[in-house]
């Protein structure tokens, strides 16, 4: 009997999926949320670090998030042409 089939969840790769924290730029949508997650970089040439962005449609069923809250975002399979990631919880709200 393997690992698989005791714990049910050994090398699943469904419970490998992509984790995000960012800021909530955008509420105005239904359902969806644009969430900009921000990373740091050392540039290449002169090692200055420096922080890039990037934004993402996030899937909000219950229209819970608002503009200004930091939130977690877990990848999901794709829900629409843009949209593959969803809201898992709301970690600070605005204020």
């Amino acid at each position: 009997m393997s690992d698989t089939t005791t714990t049910g969840h050994a090398n699943n790769p469904r419970n490998a999926r992509k984790t995000r924290q960012g800021l909530v730029v955008s509420d105005k949508q239904d359902k969806t949320v644009v969430v900009r997650v921000d990373r740091r970089t050392t540039d290449a040439t002169y090692g200055k670090i420096e922080t890039r962005s990037k934004r993402y449609h996030v899937h909000d069923e219950d229209n819970d998030a608002n503009a200004g809250d930091t939130v977690r975002i877990v990848e999901t399979r794709p829900l629409s042409k843009t949209k593959r990631w969803r809201l898992v919880e709301v970690l600070q709200r605005a204020e």
